[in-house]
């Protein structure tokens, strides 16, 4: 028999948005009847968060009545909690309420985090904490998704459509699912050592390719990078260890205490004679001490070498006698001459 599944529909006009998310009302619950059961959520939240979430709860009450759904505060220990009364029409409602503390405990602002109660945005908090091991290439790595001033941040919000706030351990990102999906992937190659900027230059490619219609059912990838990874050359180490040389015998024990003492004739001394032993060696360091802060002392006192200037007027005066005594030397031979 001929399936008849696949067969043209009357009201499937082009002129319909399959993909809209159409919003649930009241009317649209069939039976018009409470749910059987109570669903209630409940999240801790950090110390530091309980004076903003004391002065924005009100704001936060108004928003899920909207949506028939019951919160409580509670700052003895630390939590919120959701439920759905006897007026909520909307099952899915107490999901979205569930994201909106979670979200909330995670630092992220109320006037970004209430928008998760719109049915096209998802959100999702993505752990990291656990990805790398040492703690200083942790916070490096982090720091990469933020980037300088942010802007490796601005431009993957900007590319996906979504909003990221990384805190902690974690990285809460709001949007659409297809946006969430590539932040993570992001997040993940960058704790994993990618940095972000081979998926930035990614994104960017393949934005400007989805404006070309003509490219729609062609394969990109000969448009995108391809970024190869390069052994590149370390520094190697100051201090080289030189490999042993493999013997089968064991390495000569190391003598004990005991044995030095016996060695040294220490064993074999009275207690009275030990003591005066350690003064003895108290009294050499502490005057072997003594002579190298004295030595260092010293040093302060020592007067520089000084650059020997010479006055160029002495030098000028005995330039002139040294002439004169050479003129008188050859008038006293001349006159030797002439009597001769």
């Amino acid at each position: 028999m001929p399936s008849t599944y696949n067969k043209d529909k009357p009201w499937d006009t082009p002129d319909i948005d399959k993909w809209k998310i159409e919003t649930f009302k009241p009317e649209d619950n069939a039976s018009g009847s409470p749910f059987l059961e109570e669903s209630s959520f409940m999240t801790l939240f950090p110390k530091y968060r309980e004076e903003y979430l004391r002065q924005i709860w009100g704001d936060v009450t108004k928003a899920l009545n909207k949506h028939q759904i019951a919160c409580t505060l509670d700052l003895i220990e630390g939590s919120m909690t959701v439920k759905t009364t006897r007026k909520t029409f909307d099952p899915a409602a107490i999901l979205n309420a569930r994201d909106l503390i979670k979200l909330l405990a995670r630092s992220v602002p109320f006037p970004q985090a209430v928008k998760i109660l719109d049915d096209d945005t998802a959100c999702e908090i993505i752990k990291i904490g656990n990805i790398v091991p040492s703690k200083e290439r942790f916070i490096k790595r982090r720091q990469r998704l933020i980037g300088p001033n942010g802007n490796t941040l601005k431009a993957l919000e900007l590319l996906t459509e979504c909003y990221m706030l990384v805190q902690g351990n974690t990285v809460a990102v709001m949007g659409p699912h297809k946006g969430l999906k590539l932040l993570r992937r992001v997040i993940e190659d960058c704790m994993k050592n990618i940095h972000p900027i081979y998926h930035i230059k990614e994104l960017m490619v393949k934005r400007e390719l989805a404006k070309r219609p003509e490219l729609a059912e062609e394969d990109w990838s000969r448009f995108l990078p391809n970024f190869k990874k390069r052994n590149v050359a370390r520094k190697k180490p100051k201090k080289v260890t030189e490999k042993k040389v493999y013997t089968p015998f064991p390495p000569t024990q190391t003598p004990r205490k005991v044995d030095l003492q016996i060695e040294s004739g220490e064993y074999f001394l009275g207690k009275k004679e030990k003591k005066v032993k350690e003064l003895q060696e108290k009294k050499q360091k502490q005057d072997e001490m003594k002579e190298i802060k004295q030595q260092e002392r010293s040093k302060d006192y020592v007067a520089p070498e000084e650059e020997v200037r010479e006055n160029k007027l002495l030098a000028k005066k005995s330039k002139k006698d040294k002439k004169r005594k050479s003129d008188d030397e050859h008038g006293d031979s001349k006159k030797k001459r002439t009597k001769d």
